[in-house]
């Protein structure tokens, strides 16, 4: 699945899902755009995949702000000369039911998880489609197929991600714009390490993350980046408006 001379824009980039696909990006060849919110971290995790910063470049966005969507489409295409792939991978949760989410917390959820795709996309598809075309990968979820308990704002989002996914690859096939979403599991990432340092069974809560799948296990972050690449890549030439599910069979139960 080789991306040579392909440039990429990967947002929520400086850690888990992302990081692991810039990495991944960065191995095949690609010339990458890492954006992420927090500045230091997109630095950091910028440096330790491509430590002189050629190929591999942080850019601070707020994937919420228009300005900031544009601005990294325009940073991606003044460094590289082109943007051939998009994946929309900023997101996060919030643990509530819709009676315990506060409106503040809905708007700013959604502004991450559903706005930002819309923002980015927006930004990209005029160049994708001047250039002759190009890849959108969205981060949904399983929660776009299947309720979770107490997560009503975030399944709420990945869902209209997964609509927006179709909606989105029916507007712009005829511009050669494929867009399509994976739909992950339970991932591991640094909120679950963080939660670890203070939960007072650890044990008891990394068991309850791996019973969650019939494999008895979360993802690996590395995992969930290669079926991003595959649909990134020219080897799913003819997928598009898919959302491709790797979630351990948590959703076949």
């Amino acid at each position: 699945m080789d991306l040579n001379g392909k440039v990429a824009i990967v947002t929520g980039g400086a850690s888990g899902i992302g990081e692991a696909t810039v990495a991944l990006f960065h191995a095949q060849g690609a010339q990458v755009l890492l954006a992420d919110k927090d500045a230091a971290r997109a630095e950091a995790a910028a440096r330790q995949i491509d430590p002189d910063l050629r190929t591999v470049v942080p850019f601070a966005a707020d994937v919420s702000r228009a300005a900031d969507a544009e601005a990294a489409v325009a940073e991606a295409v003044s460094r590289f000369g082109r943007l051939d792939i998009l994946v929309n991978n900023a997101g996060y949760g919030i643990r509530a039911s819709v009676t315990g989410t506060s409106e503040a917390d809905w708007d700013a959820l959604m502004a991450v998880n559903l706005k930002g795709v819309f923002l980015f996309s927006r930004a990209a598809i005029p160049v994708m489609e001047a250039q002759g075309g190009g890849v959108i990968v969205n981060t949904a979820s399983n929660a776009a197929l299947v309720a979770i308990a107490d997560r009503a704002a975030y399944v709420a989002s990945k869902g209209a991600v997964a609509a927006l996914t179709r909606a989105m690859a029916v507007d712009h096939a005829a511009q050669n714009i494929r867009v399509n979403a994976v739909a992950p599991g339970t991932t591991w990432s640094p909120y679950f390490d963080e939660i670890l340092k203070t939960h007072e069974d650890p044990d008891g809560f990394v068991a309850g993350l791996n019973a969650r799948a019939p494999m008895d296990r979360t993802a690996r972050p590395s995992e969930i980046a290669e079926a991003i690449l595959w649909l990134a890549s020219d080897r799913s030439s003819y997928a598009t408006g898919s959302v491709m599910v790797v979630d351990g069979g948590m959703t076949a139960w």
